[in-house]
């Protein structure tokens, strides 16, 4: 018989019951799946429910406020004897102190739920799931990227109503300090929209960003893509285009690059089903466009009007890779277009640096050239370019604003590209210093 141990608690009941513990691992690691459910007993009313199929869990049956009531401490082996031993001995302590130990146990969940969606990483998945919709998907997965990466590591966890102006600055400096400027005014824009949103929703006072000053951060540099746009230089592009002795679809991707003003990745992303060459149009798919979502659902897919030279190109083309669905295959496999790396690998074997010409300088070379030489007005070349552009009532240029004028506008340009190659409008452009 035991003595020394009070017998007036549960608690007490259930230390004093710990010297005559029948379960031990291995028991339970041996128990067998029977036809129906059967339990085995640890003592103090734990149970290891086991069911037919093999499952295995731990139960308590105990009463409060007069009801029968079942816990559940998780199951095993997840959730080993010891463990089970432990959370049983909690609960039972509750139920001495007058405290219903499943009622205590969803109000921990509860506190727990309600100061997670408090912390700033809390708020900012909220706001994140509220946001992804209207934007892109490989902008959304930028934007959550910087914040797994670069935010929530150091801020995730901390109250969102807490964090000072101070707190924020330095996780931005870290990323600074990477040299990744352009990368840290990135984060604080997003960070900023969290906060606001903290705001909206109740749960933050400001804006710690807002308090920075101008040069909190160090600015970031503004790089544009490397372009050629001399007349005589961009005369060599053409024939060193011409005389490239890469793989054909290459050279063909290097030929349309300087007719179509589109970025590369539009550009080797094509696919044949989006072409009318008797029509001579070129129709990408909006979704592949870099604009913002509603204008993409807006403006549906941009119209690219092709030029005789772009259209000969394009019918060549077609005799090799036709068959199948990119116009631009790559060479491992006719499964994925070619690699954006394709054009600006060509371009440096032709011997290009990068900071002489670039895949997207084709673009800048039509932009300047378009306006200044073939004096053509800039809102056409701009809606070409794909840029956003909206007219004085704030609305989206349709997509086929100036369509005709755009066509005469992409031949006049294939036609002075021709000149510039054979040395008949080679003109050097003088500028102001």
């Amino acid at each position: 018989m035991l003595s020394g141990v009070s017998r007036g608690s549960s608690a007490a009941r259930y230390h004093q019951m710990g010297a005559l513990e029948r379960l031990s691992d291995v028991q339970c690691k041996q128990a067998k799946p029977r036809e129906k459910a059967y339990k085995l007993s640890d003592g103090g009313g734990l149970v290891l429910l086991v069911n037919p199929d093999g499952s295995r869990y731990w139960r308590w049956n105990y009463r409060f406020a007069g009801r029968q009531k079942t816990i559940a401490y998780g199951a095993y082996p997840g959730v080993g004897l010891k463990a089970a031993r432990q959370e049983h001995k909690e609960a039972r302590a509750m139920l001495d102190e007058g405290l219903d130990p499943m009622g205590e146990r969803k109000k921990a969940k509860l506190v727990s739920r309600l100061a997670a969606e408090t912390t700033f990483e809390g708020v900012g998945r909220e706001w994140f799931e509220r946001e992804k919709g209207t934007w892109v998907a490989s902008h959304a997965g930028r934007v959550f990227r910087r914040l797994e990466k670069d935010v929530f590591p150091w801020l995730g966890t901390r109250p969102i109503h807490d964090i000072s102006p101070q707190e924020m600055l330095a996780v931005l400096r870290k990323i600074q300090e990477r040299g990744a400027i352009e990368r840290a005014h990135r984060a604080k824009w997003a960070c900023s929209q969290i906060f606001k949103y903290g705001i909206e929703t109740g749960r933050a006072q400001r804006d710690p960003t807002e308090l920075f000053s101008a040069g909190a951060l160090r600015p970031p540099v503004s790089r544009s893509h490397a372009a050629i746009i001399d007349p005589a230089k961009v005369a060599e592009l053409l024939r060193s285009i011409d005389a490239y002795k890469g793989g054909p679809v290459v050279r063909a991707a290097l030929r349309l690059a300087p007719l179509v003003f589109l970025r590369p990745g539009e550009l080797r992303k094509a696919q044949w089903c989006e072409f009318d060459l008797d029509a001579a149009l070129w129709e990408v798919p909006g979704e592949r466009m870099k604009r913002p979502k509603a204008d993409k659902d807006l403006m549906g897919g941009h119209l690219v009007p092709l030029s005789r030279q772009a259209v000969a190109i394009l019918r060549e083309l077609k005799t090799l890779t036709g068959h199948g669905q990119y116009v631009f295959p790559s060479p491992r496999t006719g499964e994925r277009p070619m690699s954006d790396g394709g054009v600006l690998a060509a371009l440096r074997s032709m011997g290009y640096d990068g900071d002489t010409m670039s895949g997207h300088g084709f673009r800048a070379t039509a932009r300047t050239l378009v306006v200044e030489r073939l004096k053509m007005p800039a809102e056409w070349v701009e809606l070409q370019l794909a840029h956003a552009m909206k007219d004085p009532n704030g609305r989206a240029y349709n997509r086929v604003q100036w369509l005709a004028e755009r066509t005469e506008m992409m031949q006049a340009w294939a036609d002075y590209l021709d000149r510039l190659r054979t040395g008949a409008a080679v003109v050097a452009i003088n500028r102001v210093a």
